[in-house]
Formats: structure tokens, sequence, C-alpha cells
């Protein structure tokens, strides 16, 4: 039995939304680039978010482990993959631009700021509430410790 596995899925949380704040910060960095090793206007990155079964269900360990209510828990969140976004680049008109076409528009990344001011805040929230499970999960640890002690 694993006293602090509220302590391990917050944790993951906190890592997962730590990598999608990472990302956000790379998608804003390069707001602006045109121009990428590969060729082309950068293109929006995203984190894909899986939560770890595999773990829950001890795949690992030949363990089986089951909720209180006989279904099997995830134990926490992992990154899967850093995808990109499909959505087209935003086309604007600069004839004089180095990186424009033969009709004068420039490919500027698929990166909205204002997509990626709210999904920081939203990413920021979820690595608040993550640490508040961990602060209570200690609490709580604390108080049942202080019960038997007494």
């Amino acid at each position: 039995m694993r006293v602090f596995r509220s302590i391990d899925i917050a944790g993951s949380g906190l890592t997962a939304h730590r990598l999608w704040m990472d990302t956000i910060s790379g998608n804003l960095a390069n707001v602006n680039t045109t121009r990428t090793p590969d060729g082309g206007p950068y293109v929006r990155r995203v984190p894909v978010f899986q939560e770890r079964l595999m773990d829950a269900i001890g795949v690992q360990d030949n363990r089986m482990s089951k909720g209180w209510l006989g279904f099997y828990s995830a134990s926490g969140v992992r990154i899967a993959d850093i995808g990109t976004d499909a959505t087209p680049p935003r086309m604007a008109y600069q004839p004089d631009h180095p990186d424009a076409n033969a009709d004068g528009y420039v490919a500027y990344p698929n990166v909205n700021v204002v997509r990626e001011m709210a999904d920081m805040m939203v990413a920021s929230r979820a690595y608040e509430a993550n640490l508040t499970v961990i602060e209570t999960s200690k609490t709580m640890a604390a108080g049942a410790i202080d019960i038997m002690r007494g």
C-alpha cells in the first residue's frame, strides 16, 4: 500500500503542467518566427497528456491494484508527446519581407497570443491546484501521525 499515492499523483501533474507552461513559453517566443531550420514558419506545439494507467494496474511489477470501488484507478498523468497544431499559418501581405512568397504574402506562425495566454492561465492554475493537493496531503499525514502519538 502506498501511503503517499496522492502526492505521487499530484507530483506527476506538477511535472506535466510545468512542461505545458514551457511549451507555451516556446510558442510565445516564436510568435514571429517566419523561417525555421526545417523551412517555413514556426509551427505551434501542443503537449498531449496521457493518464498513467499502466502504473496503476501494476504492469511493471505484475501487481494489480484496484480503487475502493473496484475500478482501476489512474496513478497520475504524463506528457505522451509534444504534437504540432495543424492550423494553417497566418498570412500577411508584406511584399518587402525577405520571406514573402511570389504574391507578396509572408507565412507567420499559427500561434495566437490570446490563446497562449489563456492556456498559460489554465496550466498555471492547474499547477497551483496540484500544489494545494500536496500541501493538504502533507497536513493530513502529519495529523494522522499526531493522532497515532496521542
